[in-house]
Formats: C-alpha cells, sequence, structure tokens
C-alpha cells in the first residue's frame, strides 16, 4: 500500500494544477498516428521478451509455447498496475498452471532477467553521463533546488540500503542456529535452492548469441517506442536521438521504481528530463506544461495497451490450453 501511495501521490502532484481546457485542446492537436505507431512497438518488444525467456527456461529442461510465454508476459503487465511488482508473482503462477514449470525455477528465471535489464539500464545511464554531461551539468547548476533534491533522494536511498544489509547481517548472525532446525526455515530452503536453479541458468545458455541479441531488441525497441511517440507532438517532433536517449534513460529510472507500471514516478522522471533537454516553449513554464502533457499522453497509451492486451491474454490462456487440459494444474 506504501508504494502503491507513493504512485498515486506522485501523480496528484504533478497534475494537480491541470488545466482540462488546455488538455483538451492539446488531444485534438496530438497526431495518433505515431501513437498507435508507438503502441506496436511496444507490443513487439514485449513479444521478444517472451521468445528470450524462453532461451533462458531452456536449461532447466522445459520448453514453454510462445503463446504461454507471451500472454504470461502481459498478464504481469497488467497484475503490476494494480500492485507494484505483483506481476512478478503473477507470471510464475502462470506458467506453473499452464506449462508444470515450478515455481521457484520460474522466479529465478524472471529475477535473472530483472538482473540484465538493470545492468543494460546501467551501461545507458554510463553512456548518457559521458555523452550529455555538459548539458546536465548546465541545467544542474541553473536549477540548484533539482540538484538538492537529487542529492537528498540519493542520500536516503543509500542510507535505506545500508540499514537494510546490515539488518539482514545482524538478523543472521544472532539467530542463524535457531533457524537452521526450523521446519519452516528448511521449507524455505528447499524453495531457495530451486530459485538459484533458475537464477543460475543464464550461465548454461545454449543460445548465448540470440540471447544477447533479443536483450538488444528489447531496449531498442523501447527506445524506438518512445522516439515515435516523440513525432506524435510539435514541441517533441524535433528532439534528437542523444537527447532522446536522455529522456528515455532517466525515465526508465522511473519505471524501475516500486509503482504501479511506472505511474506518477514516471511522469515525473521522463517530464523532468524533457526540460534538462530542452524541449520546445516559450518560457520555463510552457516546458513544463508541455513535458507533462507528454507524459501524460504517452504513459496513457502504454496503459489502455497493458489493460486491453493483458486482458485479453488472461482470457486467452485458458482458451489456448484447453487442448492440453492433462498439462494444467488446477
Amino acid at each position: 500500500m506504501l508504494f502503491t501511495g507513493l504512485g498515486v501521490g506522485l501523480f496528484w502532484y504533478l497534475y494537480r494544477d491541470q488545466n482540462m481546457d488546455l488538455l483538451i485542446s492539446g488531444l485534438k492537436k496530438v497526431d495518433y498516428y505515431w501513437i498507435i505507431i508507438s503502441v506496436f512497438v511496444y507490443i513487439l518488444s514485449h513479444f521478444i521478451r517472451a521468445i528470450r525467456w524462453r532461451i533462458l527456461v531452456k536449461p532447466l529442461g522445459y520448453s514453454p509455447s510462445l503463446a504461454n510465454s507471451f500472454f504470461s508476459v502481459m498478464s504481469t503487465y497488467l497484475a503490476n498496475y494494480a500492485l507494484p511488482r505483483l506481476g512478478e508473482v503473477t507470471r510464475p503462477t502462470i506458467i506453473k498452471k499452464y506449462e508444470n514449470i515450478p515455481f521457484p525455477q520460474t522466479f529465478g528465471t524472471i529475477v535473472t532477467e530483472r538482473i540484465i535489464d538493470m545492468a543494460i539500464l546501467l551501461i545507458l545511464t554510463l553512456v548518457v553521463i559521458l555523452s550529455q554531461f555538459p548539458l546536465i551539468s548546465q541545467f544542474l547548476q541553473e536549477n540548484p533546488e533539482t540538484y538538492d533534491k537529487i542529492v537528498l533522494i540519493t542520500k536516503l536511498l543509500v542510507i535505506l540500503m545500508v540499514a537494510l544489509i546490515a539488518g539482514i547481517i545482524i538478523f543472521w548472525k544472532f539467530f542463524r542456529k535457531k533457524l537452521k532446525t526450523n521446519f519452516f526455515y528448511k521449507k524455505l530452503s528447499d524453495l531457495a535452492k530451486k530459485f538459484f536453479e533458475g537464477l543460475k541458468t543464464i550461465f548454461k545458455l545454449e543460445q548465448n548469441t540470440l540471447f544477447v541479441v533479443y536483450s538488444i531488441l528489447i531496449w531498442g525497441l523501447y527506445f524506438i517506442g518512445l522516439y515515435v511517440s516523440f513525432l506524435a507532438f510539435d514541441f517533441t517532433k524535433d528532439i534528437n536521438l542523444n537527447c532522446t536517449l536522455t529522456v528515455f534513460v532517466i525515465g526508465s529510472f522511473g519505471m524501475v521504481a516500486p509503482s504501479q507500471g511506472g505511474l506518477g514516478t514516471w511522469h515525473i522522471m521522463t517530464s523532468k528530463a524533457l526540460v534538462i533537454v530542452g524541449i520546445a516553449g516559450a518560457t520555463l513554464s510552457i516546458q513544463n506544461q508541455n513535458a507533462e502533457f507528454f507524459a501524460l499522453v504517452h504513459h496513457g497509451a502504454q496503459t489502455l495497451m497493458v489493460l486491453l492486451v493483458g486482458s485479453i491474454s488472461i482470457i486467452l490462456l485458458p482458451i489456448v490450453n484447453r487442448k492440453n487440459k492433462k498439462n494444467v494444474k488446477a
């Protein structure tokens, strides 16, 4: 509930003073041809993610169908709109039901996916820092309040991480002997072993090159989806590829944040990034207004896509698997 409130709160904070007349007027000027193309680009990226996951799970001795893999991916995104990170549990549950792949192993492969995606995001972040450092540095110097907020948030995150790690270490040091004789600990230990089996599949891939290619394609399509969406608005259609990458990377951290489908966090990160790269607008106030409008429309289109395709996926799962009833677990 805390993270749900965070996303909703940030969204309300950003759009609390939104002028409905300006919003309706702006919606009439959007070139929805590019928005539709952007939506299909994102669907393609999700489809490739399903193909990549099949490569990741193959070392476990399973070969899930492409249909079940794709439908489970879309169901994941849909579940994330209900509660942050709920999809990480929903997807293994679906795969367990329709493919008989044990939950812990599937969950392990999904965690591996997240680690790989985070590694790619960090590499892209380094590229942006090196290529756009003068631009970002100049903006932060001209807007010290933004710099102070970034420093404060970074400090809080570091403190929370250190406190969490220290807490785990202290707890393990004082209670490990009692835990090792506990029935639930033994059960959890068994589940952990299976989880790590899924986690370690990255080291046993039979199609390493394809896995790398698919990973690049997934993130490349994410980037293209954002760039294509820029073409739908007069104030973003002239943004170059370097600036698009900056917005893409900063916005991606908003999607990684624990909120429902990036609600609030993605809007704030993306709109601020657009102002940093110099979105069209006569004044800073208008630039902020345009940036927030873009974030609202782009994220709204992707949300509608996930709601539609995710719901269809849930409906189709039992229909597609009717012929395989003997493999389906209730």
